[in-house]
């Protein structure tokens, strides 16, 4: 009843109700901009952040690092063979063939030892000074964005309304787990549990410990702020957090796409893009969003 209460007021205020589904706006114009600012920032800061570290191609636990110490977890390199240059990658100890990929790229004439491909950075030559100034300005927008974002939902009811989950939600999180499983989606105004799970986890999990991680690595925060980088278990530990990090958002990334493309792509799209969204019929309104 409350949903469809909701969506009689919606059609009292401008949407347009068919045999297809009503047609409501969804996203506000603030959601979408800050959107693709996030999206934005964060391919310059992925790329950008490839060619930092392909100046140190390993991570470690704890505070230091060298040969002296034996707490790599992640190492990226390349070495010389019989049959050539030959890139790997060791993960927790165990070692793997990534000629190609990672530790050498290029052509077979002309390989290149380098830990991520030309392709995979900003800039593409390895200029360690560039990549910084890239990443670090995305960084604070991405930051500051955030702030504002969180400061403008707190006030106009979005972060309550929309992404908080409630007890309903969590009763139906295993039946919403089995439709996405089975890509069945069901289109309403409302974010499914599984969307405001993961939008949660990555709004305020992810998004806010790549921005500490970050901090505690910069050494100016290091002399304003010294017990940040002690907090995560050291600056070498809040190097390998925040790329870990990193690949969570990639997988999050890619997972959202996916199911973009699955739930339907133009009524999708067209919700980013324009704020409208197109919901299921009414026979189905019971159910919850999309992917």
């Amino acid at each position: 009843m409350e949903s469809q209460a909701r969506l009689v007021q919606q059609a009292d205020d401008g949407s347009a109700p068919t045999s297809e589904g009503t047609l409501v706006y969804r996203q506000s114009g603030w959601t979408r901009l800050t959107h693709w600012i996030w999206a934005f920032s964060l391919f310059f800061l992925l790329l950008s952040g490839l060619q930092i570290f392909n100046a140190h191609p390993a991570l470690y636990i704890g505070k230091q690092s060298g040969f002296a110490f034996s707490n790599d977890v992640l190492v990226i390199g390349a070495e010389n063979s019989s049959t050539g240059p030959v890139g790997y990658t060791t993960i927790l100890g165990n070692r793997f063939n990534t000629t190609g990929v990672l530790g050498v790229s290029g052509s077979t004439a002309n390989p290149s030892a380098r830990a991520f491909p030309a392709w995979a950075t900003i800039p593409s030559g390895q200029d360690l000074a560039t990549g910084r100034v890239v990443h670090f300005f995305f960084a604070w927008m991405l930051s500051a964005t955030l702030l504002v974002w969180l400061g403008a939902s707190l006030l106009n009811g979005h972060l309550r309304r929309d992404l908080t989950p409630r007890a309903n939600d969590l009763r139906r999180l295993p039946k919403d787990i089995v439709d996405h499983a089975r890509l069945k989606f069901h289109h309403s105004r409302d974010y499914n549990t599984l969307q405001k799970l993961a939008y949660g986890g990555v709004l305020f999990v992810l998004l806010p410990l790549m921005i500490i991680t970050g901090l505690a690595m910069s050494p100016s925060m290091n002399a304003a702020v010294p017990f940040l980088a002690d907090l995560l278990g050291g600056r070498q530990t809040a190097r390998t957090i925040h790329f870990v990090a990193m690949a969570l958002l990639v997988g999050f990334f890619i997972i959202h796409i996916l199911m973009i493309l699955a739930a339907g792509p133009i009524n999708e799209l067209r919700s980013i893009f324009t704020g409208w969204y197109r919901t299921d019929p009414p026979a189905d309104e019971n159910h919850e969003g999309s992917a």
